[in-house]
């Protein structure tokens, strides 16, 4: 059944909530999860957060304590499942306040490098199990794929049948073409309203077929080309990469109409199932969806405008996605892989000659993805673009639009608009030290090397986290682990592996919460995510990583946020940053389809044998 008057996705707002409308959601979610359980340690004053998923013997291994009131802890060790300590008592190190924690203690065990299952005591708190092994990352990229599954559209093989296949889409806010059918059936939804868009939909695409590329071992072939059971003889990284390139070929049908956006936030008027279509885009419930040019210009078509001034942003984005699927898929299907060739070159020339960015277009509400920059989308579409035809004038391109952004600018910032750097690391620079001359890779290493500076001067906490707690801040933590990653293997250099290491930690539950933010990864994960399908369906959405933590102040400025349960976490919800389970916050506990992909490629390369992170 359908409830009306709720608002959701992490990237728009709701109608206003009528009270019907949530006791009925309150009491679907009942029906689905079970009650609320107690609060985790409640009336405890002091948490041992780790990483839920583990730790490999030769990485750096790091708990940190939250303690709720001032306290001294001076020392701490680890016990075996026989509660013999086997390492320790070894000092603790007082790392000050953060958030709800009026104290926080580092408990390094790094030293610890035997497998098994242990515990870290310290004072009267114990951690959850600690799981030291070679193998505790095996299997976590595959299992993130199970949640690009589930957000298709076109054939989706939760409902095993289509999902908007005769909606998609009309033309709109075009010049001269508006009101004209476009077929552009399939791709990922974006999160948990059924809104689509290129620029996430090419970032996701090539963060999966970067992952591919570098570690194939990471993933297996258990499913079809279709998403159900059963192997094929692909790997299923590469179904899910060629059904993201699929959409976005529909979704550049010809060389000058380059399309960013399926559907808008008056798709937030219904809290329904996605094989029921049931937003009116003005066509009636079931009718089509309206589907947005770039134009380069500012689109709205009611209220609210972004603030578009071209195509490149888009562009470079699609062409990045195109040419390393040509070069990915040129055994498998050489037809397939002209085409995308040929659409790369296509695209990229339509990007050069409309420099500015290509934002996504509000509606009723006045949320939008305010993409600012340009130039690092054009710089990895150019240097794909090299790596594929190895044609100079795309290296000196790259370099050039290299050079008009060396550094991503959130990197640094206690702040940013909503996905205003975008991607929020900038894949190009590492892709032109794996093709360029000397000069160049030491110049880009150079640059990766600033970003993380930055962020790390920021991240002097207990938790080692400096990124700004904007919507969607777990993009940030995934996409600096990535770029940290390349960093130490384009320079053998060390320097940043704390914090590189601390925010793969923060994701799977070293934060204050103890909160794995990827369901069904750990121990302690999101129950009640911010998602139709899973209330619906009771279903469990695997693999899905949800937005994370935001100030309070975004919080408690965003439209239409209602929590519909009490607050498990209530403790850990009184400092400056917020964090909450609950069906009804859109802003930190709704699965994002980008970050999910982003993290698959940090999860694959931690899956390697003796990988060091």
């Amino acid at each position: 059944m359908a409830v009306q008057g709720l608002l959701v996705p992490h990237n728009t707002t709701p109608i206003v909530h009528n009270t019907t409308a949530l006791v009925v959601l309150a009491l679907l979610i009942v029906a689905c999860h079970g009650p609320p359980g107690p609060a985790p340690q409640a009336g405890a004053t002091i948490a041992i957060r780790v990483n839920q998923v583990g730790y490999l013997p030769a990485a750096p291994k790091v708990a940190v304590v939250c303690a709720l009131e001032p306290r001294p802890l001076p020392s701490f060790r680890v016990v075996d499942a026989g509660n013999r300590t086997v390492f320790g008592p070894v000092a603790t190190r007082a790392t000050g306040p953060f958030g709800p924690c009026a104290t926080t203690y580092r408990l390094d065990f790094s030293g610890m490098r035997e497998a098994g299952v242990y515990r870290i005591v310290a004072g009267d708190a114990s951690s959850l199990p600690v799981r030291i092994g070679r193998d505790v990352y095996q299997g976590a990229a595959d299992s993130l794929l199970a949640y690009l599954r589930e957000q298709r559209s076109g054939y989706n093989p939760v409902f095993r049948d289509s999902v908007h296949q005769h909606t998609d889409g009309i033309l709109v806010d075009h010049p001269t073409r508006s009101g004209e059918f476009i077929p552009v059936s399939g791709g990922w939804a974006d999160a948990s309203d059924y809104l689509q868009y290129g620029a996430t939909t090419a970032h996701a695409t090539t963060m999966l077929l970067l992952a591919y590329r570098e570690h194939p071992a990471a993933f297996s072939d258990r499913y079809q080309a279709n998403g159900l059971p059963g192997a094929n003889g692909i790997p299923d990284v590469l179904d899910e990469a060629r059904w993201g390139l699929a959409w976005l070929l529909e979704m550049y049908p010809e060389d000058e109409l380059l399309l960013n956006q399926l559907g808008d936030d008056r798709d937030h008027a219904f809290w329904d199932l996605p094989v029921h279509d049931s937003a009116d885009y003005g066509w009636g419930r079931g009718g089509r969806r309206p589907v947005y040019p770039c134009t380069g210009k500012p689109q709205g078509l009611f209220n609210y405008k972004n603030r578009s001034t071209g195509l490149a942003s888009t562009a470079g984005k699609y062409a990045a996605a195109f040419a390393l699927g040509a070069a990915a898929l040129r055994e498998l299907d050489t037809a397939f892989a002209r085409r995308l060739a040929a659409k790369a070159r296509a695209v990229y020339a339509l990007g050069a000659a409309h420099p500015g960015v290509c934002q996504t277009a509000p509606a009723r509400a006045p949320y939008f993805y305010e993409e600012d920059d340009w130039a690092d989308d054009m710089e990895l579409g150019a240097v794909e673009l090299y790596a594929l035809t190895h044609e100079a004038p795309y290296l000196t391109a790259a370099l050039r639009y290299a050079a008009l952004e060396p550094v991503t600018p959130w990197m640094g910032q206690d702040t940013a608009r909503h996905y205003q750097w975008y991607p929020w690391h900038n894949n190009g620079h590492y892709e032109i030290w794996r093709e360029g001359p000397d000069s160049a890779r030491r110049l880009v290493a150079g640059y990766y090397g600033r970003g993380l500076a930055a962020v790390a001067r920021r991240a002097d906490n207990g938790f080692r986290v400096g990124i700004p707690f904007i919507w969607c801040s777990n993009n940030l933590l995934a996409s600096f682990a990535t770029q940290a990653r390349f960093y130490r293997r384009m320079t053998d250099d060390s320097t940043y592996l704390e914090y590189e290491t601390a925010a793969l930690d923060w994701l799977f539950g070293t934060n204050p919460w103890g909160v794995s933010m990827v369901i069904g990864l750990g121990t302690t994960y999101p129950r009640t995510p911010h998602s139709v399908v899973a209330q619906q369906l009771g279903l469990q959405l695997t693999g899905g990583l949800v937005d994370g933590p935001v100030y309070r102040s975004i919080f408690e400025h965003l439209q239409g946020i209602r929590l519909v349960k009490a607050d498990e976490y209530a403790p850990f919800n009184t400092g400056f940053i917020v964090y909450h389970d609950d069906v009804g916050d859109y802003s930190t506990n709704e699965p994002i389809m980008d970050g999910t992909a982003n993290l698959a490629y940090v999860l694959a390369a931690s899956a390697e044998p003796e990988a060091v992170r």
